[in-house]
């Protein structure tokens, strides 16, 4: 297991700890790909199989599971994932919708053993959700990690900007 995701999970850890089991959810979020039936419990070549699942994730490298789209998200979660994301230059990315297709709402959660969304993937490696990602944008990981993927972020360009001045 990598350091970010070892990270993350501590973080998400303590998050869930904070606002317990029965807490509310961080998000529902994520972007659906339509598409055929099947179940979401593994086997099968549905939507929401781990098969179809686990090629999404790895089919590029930044991937976003959200409720609506980057250009009309549909809960507060998601347009933060969406932002965050847009702060840092990054645009070509795959986002999901998950309220189209709810075998692959659950497909995902079951994939990544992760109850909420929106849910970050870089480099087909599960990041998080919304709170984790906020967290990297905070403390500068995701800087780091993006630029592991060959992206620039564009905050370092604003940086430059701003010591010019």
């Amino acid at each position: 297991m990598s350091r970010l995701v070892r990270a993350a999970w501590r973080l998400a850890g303590a998050t869930a700890a904070g606002r317990g089991r029965a807490g509310r959810a961080l998000s529902q979020a994520g972007t659906g790909t339509g598409g055929g039936g099947g179940g979401a419990e593994g086997g099968g070549s549905g939507s929401g199989s781990r098969e179809a699942v686990e090629r999404l994730v790895r089919a590029h490298p930044v991937v976003v599971f959200m409720k609506g789209s980057p250009a009309q998200p549909l809960c507060g979660f998601s347009n933060a994932v969406v932002q965050i994301l847009r702060l840092h230059g990054v645009e070509d990315y795959r986002a999901h919708d998950v309220l189209q297709d709810p075998d692959l709402r659950q497909g995902i959660k079951n994939y990544s053993n992760w109850p909420t969304i929106p849910q970050v993937y870089l480099n087909g490696e599960f990041v998080g959700g919304c709170d984790i990602l906020l967290q990297m944008h905070q403390n500068g990981d995701l800087v780091e990690e993006l630029k592991k993927l060959g992206i620039r972020s564009a905050l370092l360009d604003a940086e430059k900007d701003q010591d010019k001045k």
